[in-house]
């Protein structure tokens, strides 16, 4: 098993040879995070880096180089990090500085120009890194959407920041009612998913769900997030990964009043 020592905590790489005995470390239990293992497993030849702390728990980082990252950028020579996700008791410790560091070292000795990742500007959204502990690690904005969302970036040299394509820096659609964009990136649009379309199917509304399942198609989307995208009447709804009552307030429906 291949390990990062760290003075705080051990990491454990997550490859090939491991992955399918290893917990992943998203909040969901092995078995409902079998979709996100095998796309991880389809990204490992890639270049895809995962690793985790050894104490289990909400600890992980996965990063992949830029031209087989699963969002619209136009990007050269940088590396791009899904995921940064340090939450619950793991939250207070510095591992968010250690994975982090681990892969800013691991860019730079690999050749890349720096690294780069999605955030949001005030208030923390759902999904999205934290904008103001980028910002004191010193990641600087290299573009920013019509939905505020923001491509960040660390330069290692004086280089062109990666930037969004022109689909995913103005957000829109021409369809009416609820579009979902979704890949297996994340384990829980395995699980919620088929529940929104139940929920949308009992009630009526009109909701078309598009299962994202290669690479072109995510590179190509009109949102600068792929794992989840949210359109209503051909606007931009959130990112955050719904529930079915959190889909029924965006729909208009209370669902206190229909006991859901």
């Amino acid at each position: 098993m291949a390990f990062l020592l760290g003075e705080r905590m051990n990491y454990i790489i997550i490859n090939k040879d491991n992955i399918d005995k290893e917990h992943i470390c998203c909040a969901m239990s092995n078995k409902k995070s079998l979709q996100k293992k095998e796309w991880l497993k389809e990204r490992f030849d890639e270049g895809l880096v995962f690793y985790r702390s050894e104490e289990r728990g909400k600890c992980f980082i996965e990063y992949i180089p830029d031209q087989y990252a699963w969002i619209p950028i136009n990007s050269h020579g940088y590396m791009y990090i899904n995921c940064l996700w340090v939450s619950g008791s793991m939250k207070g410790h510095g591992y968010s500085s250690d994975l982090l560091n681990y892969c800013i070292e691991d860019a730079r000795q690999k050749g890349y120009k720096g690294v780069c990742i999605l955030s949001s500007k005030g208030r923390k959204k759902e999904f999205l890194s934290d904008y103001k502990y980028l910002t004191h690690k010193g990641f600087k904005i290299a573009d920013e959407s019509d939905n505020g969302i923001i491509l960040m970036y660390l330069p290692f040299t004086e280089v062109d920041p990666p930037q969004f394509k022109e689909c995913a820096k103005h957000p829109h659609i021409n369809e009416q009612g609820f579009v979902l964009y979704y890949t297996d990136q994340c384990p829980f649009t395995d699980y919620w998913v088929p529940r929104i379309e139940e929920v949308a199917k009992e009630y009526n509304i009109p909701l078309k769900t598009i299962h994202i399942t290669t690479r072109e198609q995510a590179q190509n989307l009109p949102t600068p997030v792929s794992t989840y995208a949210l359109f209503k009447d051909g606007e931009f709804l959130t990112q955050g990964i719904l529930n079915e009552k959190k889909f029924l307030k965006y729909a208009g429906i209370d669902s206190h009043k229909n006991h859901i």
